[in-house]
């Protein structure tokens, strides 16, 4: 056993802003969406409804969560506004208070700690089947001093069946938990390639690539040297000199050598 130990190197870590926001419309592509201020994740539901007999409380059963979100932006994509409720009509002349189009979303916040700053790692959100509701929009006379316009929406979602899982629209990776080769392929997706269009995978196809998925990659250099890569809890920094290594792949031989092994 290993006694409790706090504020460990590498262990004090935070969570810090918002980027990389990605738009899915219903239908077409991924877009880049620019002048993402913040994303506020709520949720609805999830409260517990208790049930007592002989006057004690046997059971708490939680009511169905549902996720929430409201956003800020200072822009947003053209691919936005049939999911506001404004049909482009042609030649610059859009039509207000349609049908709202429903739509995923993709986002990126930072994990700092106290060795790496915020550059030790990310979280990406995707979210699904949501719908978004504008807030007001306030427009002021131009000053000495004017503000910019923020633009509001409140998102609600409709969850999608998981299979083991209950239904859910909200789907968050942390890639210090991920082995690089994961996260390029997860990227590939979301953001595109040269030759490849971004998409938003289903859940089943997000859930299938992470099962069974390598934890520990080594690569022979060439030069004599290896690069052992994978996610903080299976390679880990001690100190300035010393490394941790530790998973299903690796094997004490007993005489101060080891043996490391990867699926490549």
């Amino acid at each position: 056993m290993t006694r409790l130990a706090w504020d460990s190197i590498g262990a004090r870590l935070y969570e810090t802003g918002v980027d990389r926001g990605v738009l899915y419309p219903s239908v077409g592509a991924g877009v880049v969406w620019n002048g993402l201020i913040s994303v506020n994740e709520n949720s609805s539901g999830g409260s517990s409804k208790p049930y007592y007999i002989d006057g004690f409380k046997y059971q708490n059963v939680p009511d169905p969560e549902e996720f929430e979100a409201d956003i800020v932006a200072y822009t947003y994509p053209d691919e936005f506004e049939v999911c506001s409720g404004l049909t482009p009509i042609g030649g610059g002349l859009s039509i207000g208070q349609q049908r709202r189009s429903s739509f995923g979303l993709c986002y990126r916040t930072k994990i700092g700690n106290d060795t790496h700053g915020n550059d030790h790692g990310h979280k990406i959100h995707l979210v699904y089947n949501a719908l978004a509701s504008p807030s007001a929009k306030n427009y002021n006379t131009i000053s000495d001093d004017p503000d910019l316009i923020t633009f509001n929406w409140n998102l609600t979602t409709r969850p999608i069946l998981v299979t083991g899982h209950k239904a859910t629209s909200y789907f968050c990776m942390d890639t210090t938990k991920m082995t690089p080769p994961l996260l390029a392929s997860i990227e590939e997706i979301l953001y595109g390639t040269s030759s490849t269009a971004p998409s938003l995978p289903t859940p089943a196809e997000l859930v299938a690539m992470f099962i069974g998925w390598p934890e520990l990659y080594v690569i022979d250099n060439g030069n004599g040297t290896f690069t052992v890569s994978g996610p903080d809890d299976i390679v880990r920094l001690l100190d300035a000199r010393r490394f941790q290594f530790s998973g299903d792949t690796v094997f004490n031989n007993g005489d101060g050598t080891f043996e490391i092994s990867s699926s490549d």
